[in-house]
């Protein structure tokens, strides 16, 4: 069995973060496993304090996974400042860790913001070069780069984060009005549709997108394989979303396909 690292930030409602990699990890049929380098307490409505574990904490977890369970690929998540993520870049390219999906989370569902601004630089100069690929939102790609949002120069903007060093680009569309990703490999672009739901209940939907995609790399799937079948896993995830959980964005459902009718 392939195996998936998160190393990422644990959300107590769940929804997201560690969880929703972790649901999305099983859903793939990959093996997950964790190095957390923060906690939240949040629920559906927002994010009432953030807590950074201590850099050196991130590295002995990943260090462990690596030494006896072994890594396929890497998905990161909402790493919070510029500590956390140089030292997870050292410690990526110190091992060797392949197939590093890198999700650049800013800012929460709820709107709460979940990365210190002095962190985008070293995202940027440090962990993006050694990624297979970056998978922005829509308007977390041209936060990057310090850009108001525009779907006319979406485009422009996948080039120049491509430039950064990533191998691939992914922007992911759920903010857009086509809700396409598109996908840009430093040889061409690739639109990458699906359905879109329109429900109350897309929290989540980033990491399930970012880890299922690791997943299919781990898996042997191409970049534009991996990235049309995290598309598909994430719109699965949106439409089986609960949106009676909580009084705000409910979560996603990786495995709500699969667990259709089971409790009732």
């Amino acid at each position: 069995m392939k195996k998936v690292l998160s190393i990422a930030t644990s959300d107590s409602g769940a929804g997201a973060g560690i969880q929703a990699d972790l649901k999305a990890f099983l859903r793939c049929g990959v093996y997950g496993t964790t190095a957390i380098v923060a906690t939240t307490a949040q629920n559906t409505v927002g994010v009432s304090g953030i807590h950074a574990l201590p850099p050196e904490v991130a590295v002995e977890q990943i260090e462990a996974v690596a030494e006896d369970i072994g890594v396929d690929a890497v998905k990161t998540g909402m790493l919070f400042n510029a500590e956390i993520i140089s030292a997870v870049a050292e410690t990526v390219q110190r091992l060797k860790l392949p197939n590093l999906v890198i999700d650049p989370v800013m800012v929460a569902e709820s709107g709460a913001v979940l990365l210190e601004s002095d962190a985008i630089e070293t995202y940027k100069t440090e962990l993006f070069p050694l990624a297979a690929a970056i998978t922005p939102n829509f308007n977390e790609a041209f936060a990057l780069l310090g850009e108001t949002p525009d779907e006319d120069h979406v485009e422009d903007c996948a080039v120049t984060l491509h430039a950064l060093g990533p191998a691939a680009v992914v922007i992911t569309g759920g903010h857009t009005a086509s809700g396409a990703d598109l996908l840009y490999d430093g040889s061409g672009f690739t639109k990458i549709e699906g359905p879109i739901h329109a429900k109350n209940a897309a929290h989540g939907s980033g990491c399930t997108h970012s880890s299922s995609l690791a997943s299919f790399l781990a898996l042997g799937f191409g970049v534009e394989g991996a990235a049309r079948r995290a598309r598909a896993v994430a719109s699965e995830a949106v439409e089986y979303g609960l949106e009676e959980i909580g009084a705000g964005a409910g979560p996603v459902h990786a495995l709500g396909k699969i667990l259709k009718g089971v409790g009732k």
